[in-house]
């Protein structure tokens, strides 16, 4: 990227980073817009235990070329693994923003999912990890144009919310998988990573992205143990009077663990795939 470019994006992008080390929003929901997307944060209740906050979050934004950057973690034992994954991934921004700046082309999924290895990879990421307490959860998200990527590692969720898709049941794109971290246990250790990856094509209209840790989905009661539940009273809503609506909720229900969200909602004009026979 040449140093103009590397300016403009730098001025264009709206960007924002926290873990809960920093602050920890116990007995506090607070959400925040940042551009489009709604990030909400909760420590959860000290009445039921909770005394510290280990979730994280990285967004960028960039509106003129059409991509969201989108990063939340869940980690345990300590607050140290989540903060060396955000700061990892600062230092390496400019590197990402050469892949989601051009035109979606058919290898861009493969390109993402080969840059975000060889971060995750490195032997600087691998030995600053060893040397952590603890360890977390990573779930990242971009969407560019009519497309959404994401790589998940460990338990962290991602829904998407359409009409058409709704009315089948589909809402979450990726699986949780437990025993998956970066960190002092570190998948990238392994001979073979373990992780999970995949693409999607957002539906023609309006396309409700959705990141959450467990906090939300493992409450007492299980309000919105389904995604169902979650997006039941919330599809009219903006995305800040949702979470704001979900937070009073589970701090009703005296939630002791922590929950991050992010959302926001993308309008396609490209009609999106169809059956043959219905064209």
């Amino acid at each position: 990227m040449s140093e103009s470019k590397t300016i403009s994006w730098r001025m264009m992008m709206k960007q924002f980073n926290w873990v809960g080390s920093e602050k920890n929003f116990v007995d506090e929901p607070t959400i925040n817009n940042v551009g489009p997307i709604t990030v909400g944060r909760f420590g959860g209740n000290s009445v039921s235990g909770s005394n510290k906050n280990e979730d994280g979050c990285l967004v960028w934004i960039d509106e003129e070329n059409d991509w969201e950057f989108a990063m939340i973690l869940d980690a345990h034992y300590s607050a140290e693994s989540a903060e060396l994954v955000i700061e990892t991934f600062t230092n390496k921004k400019a590197e990402i923003v050469d892949v989601l700046v051009p035109a979606v082309k058919k290898d861009f999924n493969k390109v993402l999912e080969h840059k975000i290895l060889h971060i995750f990879q490195g032997e600087e990421c691998l030995q600053a990890c060893r040397e952590v307490k603890g360890e977390t959860a990573c779930l990242i998200v971009v969407r560019k144009a009519q497309f959404v990527w994401w790589f998940s590692i460990g338990d962290c969720l991602l829904y998407l919310h359409h009409p058409e898709l709704a009315a089948l049941g589909q809402y979450q794109l990726n699986q949780r998988h437990f025993y998956e971290w970066v960190g002092q246990v570190n998948t990238f250790e392994l001979d073979v990573p373990c992780y999970s990856t995949g693409t999607r094509e957002l539906r023609k209209g309006s396309n409700h992205l959705f990141l959450t840790t467990d906090g939300l989905v493992e409450c007492p009661g299980d309000p919105f143990s389904t995604p169902d539940k979650i997006f039941h009273s919330g599809t009219e809503l903006s995305c800040e009077d949702m979470v704001h609506s979900l937070s009073r909720t589970i701090q009703d229900h005296h939630v002791r663990d922590s929950t991050t969200i992010l959302t926001w909602k993308v309008d396609v004009s490209k009609e999106g795939c169809i059956p043959s026979n219905l064209k």
